[in-house]
């Protein structure tokens, strides 16, 4: 039995050691809304009104380390934004606040930016394209791929 075709992952909630410095880079640079604030403590965001997309909390890894990169967790989390200028703005905003990439994808189905945020979670910036243009194997399966982005292309973006 398959999962209903219209569930989606709602949410993401992260632990921070820095409410402030994670809130400066999350609606400071990227431009997410704060939409409610506990203290110190924890902060919800979103985009366009949601409740919150990110939670951000302290409670259990106010002033600590990031966990070390060969362990287990999140490899990172994934905004979604509908169109290829929009992609291209959020490199600009990146680009203005000298924040570097890991890298930049094109996967055939998307484009994509890696990076990492203040508390060095990876964070993946991408848009999808129009589902009828994905690339297919004769079979109709996906043939998605990874191949070096474009960014000056990009960047031309309106």
């Amino acid at each position: 039995m398959k999962i209903d075709p219209a569930v989606r992952i709602g949410h993401v909630h992260l632990k921070v050691s820095d409410l402030d410095g994670a809130l400066a880079f999350y609606c400071g640079v990227l431009g997410f809304e704060l939409t409610q604030r506990y203290g110190t403590q924890a902060a919800f965001i979103s985009a366009g009104g949601y409740h919150h997309h990110i939670g951000l909390n302290t409670w259990e890894s106010f002033g600590g380390p990031p966990p070390p990169p060969n362990c287990t967790g999140l490899f990172h989390l994934a905004i979604l934004y509908p169109t290829r200028a929009a992609l291209a703005d959020a490199l600009r905003r990146l680009t203005a606040e000298n924040i570097p990439l890991d890298g930049a994808s094109d996967h055939g189905v998307s484009e994509a930016l890696y990076l990492r945020d203040p508390e060095e979670n990876g964070v993946e910036l991408y848009w999808d394209r129009p589902k009828e243009s994905w690339p297919r194997r004769p079979g109709g399966e996906l043939a998605m791929f990874t191949r070096p982005l474009d960014l000056d292309d990009l960047l031309r973006e309106p």
